[in-house]
């Protein structure tokens, strides 16, 4: 391959540094110098990270090189800069989970996504903004301000993901790690014109991830080609026996799949529900304009029903909330991070009130009210118990459509980014941009959401969703490699290189 130019750096995707790295063409030094330069020229526009550990990067990379010098057999993504959503523990890093009640909390271990890219040799940046503790659409919740999408700097970047979906759109790292509940990865994927995964439940270990909702939570990795994203996969995920949740079982081979991509002879369903009304006509005509790609390419698409899509929204909201308002409860003040009102004179309980009080954003206090509320005495079977009944009826529709097709497909996003603050005093208005995201992780399946073009009224990126079974990773790296493939020989360069200057 061609030396790649030091200048050019921060826009190489992981695969071509990959290669460059192990041909000697360039250091980690060099790559992640490279990286921490652009946050310092970029970040404070666009404020996609809440703490960058630079001493650390250096120093991880400097290893790494020693290492490679001396002869040492290392892995693909050795020496790759990523950026870490600041929900998972990094031994002795800051983690905030996007709250001002863990402000200055340095956990005393890795989480196992942590552990895994320390084995890989993957260097970790810093950790990324986001919703706080994951609970929102647009990374406006978050107790340390709002990220902005580098596409423009007035919009959001998506949520609750978008300190990491913007990294990558800003060429602040190759790679990014996020957690999806109910499309907190796809969504910032979508409205960023990068690529990102929500694998099968189970199949990324949630040890050492701050649960929100424990029975919906994936973390998954985030990039800005096809091919970068399997190769994150591949390293996060696997079985461990620290998660009560894990598959044991192997992981599907998605970097194959995107390596041969080939759709041909792939039944590909249009979920009827998730199209039509409310959707953005530029978001409608770039979708329009990839099943027509497919089609091309040979894969058979047609329309498939599932029925209870229509009540997902509400069951996921009467779902999320509740577990969200048990999981929370642990944020006291009594053990770690905030503690407000200990005067001496305070009881337990006025310290813990006044500590959620000061430490709690609106929207992380309006869903554990909500989901107290679901959750008590005489309303339970009413609303969390049907709600449940709801999310086997989805899985139950997921299941009969994948008997009649191999992957189903929807528009990511029923908008591209909106405006920063449009939105965010309307919460019914913010829950529906993940009307399309939410059905898969109530089912517990794996989706990908990848860059399809830009949005004829505002020149934005739109996102297309591939969905699968559980464990059937593969095959959305497959249809997801095939469509990036032919869309780049459409356009003749990649999507991401037409983001604006910042």
């Amino acid at each position: 391959m061609a030396p790649v130019m030091e200048g050019d750096l921060i826009r190489q995707d992981a695969s071509t540094l990959s290669a460059a790295l192990a041909a000697g063409e360039v250091t980690s030094q060099e790559v992640t110098q490279a990286c921490l330069d652009r946050i310092s020229q970029v970040d404070n526009d666009v404020h996609a990270f809440l703490y960058v550990d630079s001493d650390a990067a250096m120093a991880t990379a400097r290893d790494i090189d020693q290492r490679r010098a001396a002869g040492e057999e290392l892995g693909p993504l050795a020496g790759i800069p990523l950026a870490l959503k600041d929900v998972l523990t990094m031994r002795g890093v800051p983690t905030t989970c996007g709250s001002r009640i863990l402000e200055g909390w340095r956990p005393p271990y890795d989480s196992t996504i942590v552990e895994r890219l320390r084995a890989a040799d993957v260097v970790v940046l810093g950790k990324t903004n986001m919703d706080e503790f994951a609970m929102g659409s647009s990374t406006e919740h978050s107790g340390y301000g709002p990220t902005r999408n580098p596409w423009d700097l007035e919009r959001i970047p998506g949520g609750s993901g978008g300190g990491s979906a913007a990294a990558l759109a800003a060429f602040e790292a190759p790679l990014a790690i996020g957690t999806d509940t109910g499309g907190s990865i796809r969504q910032p994927a979508s409205v960023t014109g990068t690529v990102g995964v929500k694998p099968t439940y189970g199949a990324v270990s949630r040890y050492g991830l701050v649960a929100l909702a424990s029975s919906l939570d994936q973390a998954g990795p985030c990039a800005r080609t096809v091919m970068d994203a399997a190769m994150l996969h591949e390293v996060m995920a696997g079985y461990d026996p620290r998660d009560s949740t894990s598959i044991n079982a192997p992981v599907p081979d998605v970097v194959a799949a995107a390596r041969n991509a080939d759709v041909r002879g792939m039944r590909i369903g249009l979920v009827r529900e998730l199209g039509g009304e409310g959707y953005q006509a530029g978001v409608r005509e770039q979708f329009d304009n990839a099943v027509h790609v497919l089609t091309d390419l040979g894969a058979e698409v047609v329309e498939v029903s599932c029925p209870h899509f229509d009540y997902a929204l509400g069951a996921y909201y009467l779902i999320l909330p509740s577990e969200a308002s048990s999981n929370l409860a642990r944020f006291d003040g009594m053990r770690y991070g905030l503690r407000a009102g200990d005067d001496g004179s305070a009881s337990v309980e006025e310290v813990m009130a006044r500590t959620r009080e000061e430490g709690f954003g609106a929207e992380v206090k309006r869903r554990i009210m909500l989901g107290t509320y679901a959750l008590s005495s005489g309303y339970y079977d009413a609303y969390y118990g049907q709600a449940q009944k709801v999310r086997t009826l989805i899985s139950r529709d997921f299941a009969e459509a994948f008997d009649q097709v191999d992957v189903l497909i929807s528009p990511t996003t029923p908008t591209t980014a909106f405006k920063i603050g449009e939105k965010v005093d309307d919460p019914l208005a913010m829950y529906l941009n993940d009307i399309a995201t939410i059905p898969v992780n109530l089912a517990g399946n794996c989706a990908m959401s990848v860059p399809i073009g830009l949005a004829s009224e505002d020149g934005l990126p739109v996102g297309l969703q591939i969905m699968a079974p559980a464990q059937g990773d593969d095959r959305l790296y497959r249809v997801g490699a095939a469509l990036e493939q032919a869309l780049l020989d459409k356009r003749g360069h990649a999507l991401i290189e037409e983001v604006p200057s910042l």
